[in-house]
């Protein structure tokens, strides 16, 4: 996943998970990036501190404890709109912009395929939205997860454990194409 932090200070806090630690990176401007588990607490700490050159650890503020409180639970198979979280797009390409937008979109339980989300862009190219999550900084919070090829594979996943950890995410959210309810849906 690559990175583009704005030029504001940035800090971030470990949390855990029903799937490990996560690590959530903010500023002023909103939340610059997530990180999920790696195989210890030391590599997610490098992880971040690479992504993110000069971040301070600190503990989440009120607003921030508000989102990691929201992004435990869905974790844990809660129903949990991520769409508001505000986020830093400082140095995110308007292409990225987009797609991101079009996967913080799709609600928890639900999934698109990569070539849905390319025509909703109104483009034929599946692989540039591919390419667009594998460089998505906000993981869960922009539910890259979320989008997976045709015919019911998986397709591709950046994030530590790769197809595993994005397999174990939508089982999490019991995700699904078809339009019958899912346990989101009659909680919302």
């Amino acid at each position: 996943m690559q990175d583009h932090p704005s030029n504001h200070a940035a800090f971030y806090a470990l949390f855990e998970t029903s799937i490990g630690l996560c690590g959530l990176a903010w500023n002023e401007r909103g939340v610059v990036g997530f990180q999920l588990p790696e195989d210890d607490v030391s590599k997610t700490r490098s992880r971040i501190a690479r992504r993110f050159p000069g971040i301070v650890e600190t503990p989440p503020p009120p607003h921030i404890q508000g989102i990691v409180a929201d992004v435990t639970a869905l974790l844990q198979g809660e129903a949990r709109d991520l769409s508001t979280v505000p986020l830093d797009l400082e140095g995110v390409a308007d292409f990225d912009r987009r797609v991101y937008e079009i996967a913080r979109s799709i609600p928890p339980g639900r999934v698109l395929t990569y070539g849905e989300v390319a025509a909703r862009l109104g483009i034929n190219n599946a692989r540039a939205i591919g390419q667009s999550l594998g460089r998505n900084p906000f993981a869960v919070i922009v539910p890259c997860h979320r989008v997976v090829a045709v015919g019911g594979k998986l397709g591709g996943f950046s994030a530590n454990g790769g197809a595993t950890t994005k397999r174990r995410l939508l089982a999490i959210e019991d995700a699904r194409r078809d339009e019958s309810p899912t346990l989101f849906d009659l909680i919302s």
